[in-house]
């Protein structure tokens, strides 16, 4: 039996960085996913079933649970997926790390597609007659993040991420992807400044209330979006979806008149977030189109000066994210990790659209992306006294940064899976090393169990286990690799990767 090499499990051990908590789906000719609805009634939460452990208990010495959902409780199925967790799991010698694989790479599948359709829907006010105006036509896929029953973009999109290499094979997994490129394009275009969405009407799936009492611009209709806060990595992620499902499939499908309209769309949030806060000629303040006011107590929840946030300067070629991939409000508008995923996603996007025969609007991404990219290299790259040449976290483009990373992707420690460098560039390395080191990164967290990334979202005690699968991934160093993916596996008693850990008492998690 031909066994696992440590760099080509980390090729498997990527999926996990997308969905944190996990389990697995079932074959096709077992059920059709429409026969869950029989059963949904008697599944159990997944949230609170994932809380005790299920037999059969692993091999290793762990002894780690099976913790997928019953079959008939499973929202999606793929042959495909089985199958490749069978052949990835026959091949690794340690069977606690083959169990949380288990347990974790068909996730997305197992508990979060709430609603899926292969061709075109009506929506639920028929007067309305959208699908004529053509939107919602085509397969439509609504993932929910976790248990809360709304999509995030960036979310949804790392969910589905894993099953990409699959989708050319199996046309469940196709359309599937297929119907998240589009719910998103709609999502887009009627509220791009928004993170997070509620159902699509056709789905007929209640709207949820995030509890808030949000004072936002543009303003937006509370039945189609869960919450709106503005993160550029949202948007990126939508051309993200697009393209490595095109990648991968060689697929043009997805580009139809909704999407182009998407794109359109992403370009217009670009080019009103690239404003300075002042005009550059008179000095007069300019209110940004987007503006974020929240009643709380943590200041991580609002933007700075009544919602506007703290001054952007102008001539820089970055663009402005009022919020982290954290969901937590930026303290400097132009985050780095953000502006550098834009960039690379432009320019897949421009030459997807070189082959789908649309040269002008190609070029027109082309240039911004160069715009984008070359504000990173000139504003966000700052030399430190310790490390020399490192990227900054956040800047105002007035000489400001903030210096720091978050555990969240797109993240300084993540930028050559994002495409944006090579791992061996010279910048980047001396970056990395500050980052994984407590004096350099305020939010390196160590303790007697467990250490890692964190972020302010869950505090100064709580690492996040995602940070240690990108350090694995980003790293060429056998020993290194291990060591995080021991790490990740030891913290991980109920068979799940948890959201985030408190450093000294690791049965202590977020989930």
């Amino acid at each position: 039996m031909q066994y696992l090499t440590v760099k080509k499990l980390l090729r498997w051990i990527a999926v996990w960085s997308a969905t944190l908590l996990t389990s697995q789906p079932v074959l096709e000719s077992e059920y059709l996913i429409s026969d869950t609805k029989d059963y949904s009634e008697s599944c159990p939460d997944y949230k609170t079933y994932a809380q005790f452990k299920h037999e059969p208990f692993s091999e290793g010495p762990m002894r780690l649970p099976f913790q997928r959902p019953s079959v008939h409780c499973r929202t999606f199925s793929s042959q495909f997926v089985e199958k490749t967790i069978k052949q990835v799991t026959e091949r690794m010698v340690d069977k606690d790390l083959a169990r949380l694989f288990e347990n974790s790479f068909p996730n997305t599948l197992d508990t979060t597609v709430r609603w899926h359709v292969d061709g075109a829907i009506e929506v639920a006010n028929s007067e309305e007659r959208l699908v004529n105006e053509g939107k919602w036509q085509g397969a439509q896929s609504f993932i929910v993040t976790g248990d809360i029953n709304a999509e995030w973009l960036r979310d949804s999109a790392n969910q589905l991420m894993q099953y990409h290499p699959l989708a050319k094979y199996d046309h469940g997994i196709y359309n599937l992807i297929l119907g998240a490129i589009n719910t998103q394009a709609e999502y887009v275009i009627e509220s791009p400044y928004c993170n997070a969405f509620q159902p699509p009407a056709a789905s007929n799936l209640a709207a949820s209330s995030n509890g808030q009492k949000d004072v936002v611009h543009p303003t937006y209709e509370p039945s189609f979006v869960f919450e709106c806060k503005y993160e550029l990595d949202s948007l990126a992620h939508f051309l993200l979806l697009s393209n490595s499902f095109h990648n991968h499939t060689g697929s043009t499908e997805f580009i139809t008149p909704r999407w182009i309209k998407a794109l359109k769309t992403v370009l217009t949030v670009i080019e009103e977030q690239s404003e300075s806060t002042f005009d550059k000629k008179s000095g007069d303040f300019k209110k940004n189109v987007y503006t974020f006011k929240r009643q709380t107590d943590q200041g991580t929840e609002t933007l700075s000066l009544s919602g506007v946030g703290n001054p952007l300067n102008s001539g820089t070629g970055l663009v402005r994210s009022a919020f982290r991939p954290s969901d937590d409000a930026t303290i400097l508008g132009f985050l780095i990790p953000a502006n550098a995923q834009m960039a690379v996603e432009l320019e897949k996007t421009a030459k997807l659209l070189q082959l789908s025969q649309n040269p002008l609007l190609a070029q027109v991404l082309e240039e911004r992306a160069k715009i984008i990219r070359d504000g990173v290299w000139n504003h966000g790259v700052v030399n430190h006294q310790k490390y020399g040449r490192v990227f900054a976290y956040e800047v105002d483009g007035y000489g400001s940064h903030i210096m720091m990373d978050d555990a969240n992707v797109p993240s300084l420690l993540a930028l050559p899976i994002l495409g944006f460098v090579e791992k061996t560039d010279v910048v980047y390395q001396n970056t990395r090393k500050m980052l994984l080191e407590k004096q350099g990164n305020p939010y390196y967290l160590t303790g007697e169990e467990f250490h890692g990334i964190g972020g302010p979202h869950v505090g100064l005690r709580h690492a996040w286990p995602m940070s240690l699968l990108i350090q694995a991934m980003t790293s060429d160093d056998d020993n290194e690799i291990l060591e995080c993916l021991t790490i990740v596996r030891d913290s991980s008693p109920l068979g799940l990767i948890h959201e985030a850990i408190d450093v000294n008492f690791s049965s202590v998690f977020t989930s």
